[in-house]
């Protein structure tokens, strides 16, 4: 049996499309200012915030909850 997730915004979206997503539409700069952590601060890239958000779960659920934010706009 298949579970649908209709009503889950995150269905089908990759943690690399995500952070891919958030960078285009605030820059590192900005994104570095409204989730305060490492990895989008000092010398960011894709890969590294890849890195630590597979690891840090609290630091990739505030970036998930800021990707739902810009969608529903």
């Amino acid at each position: 049996m298949t579970h649908q997730q209709k009503n889950n915004p995150l269905h089908g979206k990759t943690l690399e499309h995500i952070v891919n997503a958030l960078v285009e539409h605030f820059g590192w700069d900005e994104l570095g200012d409204r989730i305060n952590i490492k990895c989008f601060k000092n010398d960011p890239s894709v890969k590294s915030s890849l890195k630590f958000l597979r690891k840090a779960e609290w630091a990739r659920k505030m970036v998930e909850d800021l990707y739902i934010a810009i969608q529903k706009k």
